[in-house]
């Protein structure tokens, strides 16, 4: 993934893959908002084939909002920034494995599973065994067949929880608990005593779960895409 700073804002670019990772972020409030500061971003993105696409956090002037409502932005995918403290109370479930490199069927199961495109699934398969460890990547099966996956990342005594995916056969089974529990259990074995998330605001299936497991909201962002 590369990473460009221009005016107090920071460009991400990966190849079109996730919204996120290739999106524009304010390093601060002090970030510019005037049309040729606009312009000029927006313009490395379109150089390279890509949508500016602006993720706007607390972090954002407030400004700029309506600097892109003039030009035409819109808003999609509120999403949320939980964290949860971690404990011993959270256990492994014996049928989830978690490995510290993604296997090559965990890394089929995500592209057949997840909305990646076929185009960006050598940058998927990049960003994934870049992760610096540690690093576990969560996997149910049962009679070769995936059910559910998962990745957890430790940093000091913080981890990431990150693409929990249930399988639409498998639903309904109580797995999306197991694998984040399993990690959080994993975690806590390496130092970590708190996890956080994102997750979009909509998402009526996750939301009771992470709740349920003692997540509660930070803060909230959202996206701000062009006219198409």
């Amino acid at each position: 993934m590369e990473s460009r700073d221009i005016s107090g804002w920071r460009l991400r670019f990966s190849g079109g893959y996730t919204k996120r990772a290739n999106s524009i972020n304010a390093l601060g409030r002090q970030a510019q908002t005037d049309p040729q500061t606009v312009g000029s971003i927006e313009a490395v993105y379109r150089e390279r084939g890509q949508p500016p696409v602006w993720r706007l956090s607390p972090l954002a002037p407030a400004a700029i909002a309506a600097v892109l409502a003039a030009r035409g932005y819109r808003a999609i995918e509120r999403s949320l920034v939980q964290v949860c403290p971690l404990s011993p109370t959270f256990a492994a479930a014996p049928e989830v494995r978690i490995h510290t490199q993604p296997t090559e069927s965990w890394i089929e199961a995500f592209a057949a599973h997840s909305p990646v495109r076929p185009e960006h699934r050598a940058t998927m398969r990049r960003m994934l065994t870049a992760i610096a460890a540690p690093v576990g990547f969560a996997f149910v099966k049962e009679a070769g067949q995936p059910m559910a996956m998962a990745i957890g990342a430790v940093s000091g005594d913080h981890m990431g929880l990150f693409d929990v995916l249930v399988m639409p056969h498998a639903r309904r089974r109580g797995l999306a608990r197991k694998v984040t529990e399993s990690l959080y259990a994993w975690a806590w074995d390496l130092g970590a005593r708190v996890a956080y998330l994102q997750v979009v605001a909509t998402n009526a299936a996750a939301m009771p779960l992470y709740e349920a497991q003692g997540f509660r909201t930070v803060y909230s962002y959202e996206y701000r895409v062009p006219p198409t």
